[in-house]
């Protein structure tokens, strides 16, 4: 296979052109930024491009949206993402309604260098493959967002509300409804999320935790504030 890898890590990044080499292919660029992997993919159109999630300059999620935007531009183009972290939104963006030729790997749990190669030339092909923590956080963001599509527009209002930092006396006066009105959407909240009172840590907090989540995502449909 003819590789191109995006990779911030010098070590890292020519520990896997070595690898990848004893594996039998060629890795025919390396970079270490965003923009230098979208230059190296158009102008060598490799087999497969293995990319980190947080590159230069931000060291935020620049590789995913490249990878993302790479997907957007040619579909069949096998991607695999390397990363220690899980960013969801943008995993569940890269994966889409065509999981074909993606692989989400987290660094710290690939240990085993054939099962590495092979998860490789798996999504080369065509296949997909997604480490399970990937899977787990993926279904539980969908999980939420279900959840929060339980709540009515009043009580979507109060959470908003609450994520300011709002006491219940000060969303009442801004709402014009009085305490008890607040204090029973609340409760509603509270059970329509499925946060009883024996939850372990403070309800609202986490709730508005939850609120916080979903508005990170670029599909989020709660009103903004």
């Amino acid at each position: 296979m003819r590789i191109v890898i995006a990779e911030d890590s010098v070590l890292l990044r020519e520990g896997l052109i070595h690898l990848l080499a004893r594996s039998g292919h060629e890795v025919i660029d390396a970079v270490e930024d965003a923009d230098a992997l979208i230059t190296a993919v158009t102008s060598h159109a490799p087999d497969i491009t293995i990319l980190d999630v947080r590159m230069p300059p931000g060291f935020r999620d620049e590789g995913v949206r490249a990878a993302v935007r790479l997907r957007q531009a040619n579909p069949r183009m096998p991607v695999v993402v390397l990363s220690q972290y899980v960013e969801s939104v943008y995993a569940a963006e890269l994966l889409g309604e065509n999981p074909a030729g993606v692989g989400y790997l987290l660094k710290d749990r690939v240990g085993d260098v054939a099962e590495f190669v092979s998860a490789i030339e798996t999504v080369a092909s065509g296949g997909t493959v997604i480490d399970p923590e990937v899977i787990r956080q993926l279904l539980a963001r969908r999980a939420l967002r279900e959840k929060l599509t339980r709540l009515t527009a009043r009580e979507q209002e109060v959470l908003a509300l609450m994520a300011e930092g709002q006491s219940n006396r000060a969303i009442a006066t801004r709402l014009v409804v009085s305490d008890a009105a607040v204090a029973k959407h609340i409760n509603s909240i509270f059970s329509k999320l499925d946060l009883p009172p024996e939850t372990d840590g403070h309800r609202r907090v986490i709730a508005v935790h939850y609120y916080l989540q979903r508005r990170t995502s670029p599909e989020a449909g709660l009103p903004a504030k």
